[in-house]
């Protein structure tokens, strides 16, 4: 319990260290690129989803047609612009494993080689245990709210739907760890194996990031500029407010896999796992 509590509190704790090193290293730019994808992915749903789309409406195939276009549209966009943060999120998959790399070669000093066979195979492991990782959280989450729904009636009023957060806390942890157990070549169940012996530092990684990137954004408003002489301060403020919550959502990847990259040298170090440089970041 007492290692758990320590882990945990490495995890969380590894996120200041994380400002402090991105700053420090002038890696600040990194945080440009998820900023970048969100604002084009939810812009491209809104374009889509404003599409007027021409049809035939005089006969029956074409008012087949023209609901099936408007269904598709709507599916995109919504799909594009409610879960723009995930998406972005797989996107980086590449950036945050070089970044993990740097952060990495930076404080050690120690370096990793690439080909293209090496790539694909890693792909596919990390395709394998995302996979993995998805099906247990929501089956975790499907039984959580059978046993809330059994005992309360509305599982949504129940108290057990907290433990669906700290779950997630644990496999978001897990996704940003095992970038690190990926470049020391450990397959599927040495990493599952690592990160349940170290669920503390997961859940510490995890709940910092979960906070950033869970809050709710609606980026529509950093769209309606037009909306200003109509609403005057009141939409100032809800301007500011959700470009806030924009740059936190927009930051949390690059800072947690920075994050886990240092708990991860220290754990490492802290096993004796290998020889770190002499600029290793102090406690």
């Amino acid at each position: 319990m007492l290692t758990f509590i320590k882990e945990f509190w490495l995890g969380i704790s590894s996120y200041w260290k994380a400002l402090k090193f991105i700053n420090e290293h002038k890696l600040y730019w990194y945080f440009l690129i998820p900023a970048g994808f969100m604002l084009i992915i939810y812009y491209l749903g809104n374009s889509i989803l404003n599409y007027k789309i021409a049809a035939d409406l005089t006969n029956m195939n074409g008012i087949v047609w023209y609901f099936i276009q408007v269904a598709l549209n709507i599916s995109i966009a919504l799909l594009l612009m409610k879960f723009t943060k995930y998406i972005v999120v797989i996107l980086l998959s590449p950036l945050l494993s070089h970044l993990s790399q740097r952060c990495e070669k930076i404080v050690t000093g120690n370096t990793y080689s690439t080909n293209y066979k090496q790539i694909i195979k890693d792909v596919k492991r990390g395709v394998r245990l995302a996979i993995r990782n998805i099906i247990w959280e929501y089956s975790f989450f499907l039984l959580i709210i059978i046993i809330a729904w059994i005992g309360w009636g509305d599982p949504f009023r129940s108290p057990l739907l907290y433990l669906t957060f700290i779950i997630g806390f644990y496999y978001y942890g897990f996704g940003f760890i095992d970038y690190d157990n990926e470049r020391r070549k450990m397959d599927e169940q040495e990493s599952i194996s690592f990160v349940r012996s170290h669920r503390g530092l997961a859940m510490g990684i995890g709940m910092v990031y979960s906070f950033l990137i869970l809050v709710p954004i609606n980026l529509e408003i950093l769209f309606s500029i037009t909306e200003l002489k109509k609403y005057g301060f009141l939409h100032i403020f809800s301007i500011l407010f959700q470009f806030v919550l924009w740059v936190c959502a927009s930051i949390a990847p690059i800072l947690a896999i920075v994050s886990a990259s240092i708990a991860m040298i220290k754990i490492k170090s802290k096993n004796g796992d290998e020889i770190l440089a002499k600029n290793l970041i102090e406690s």
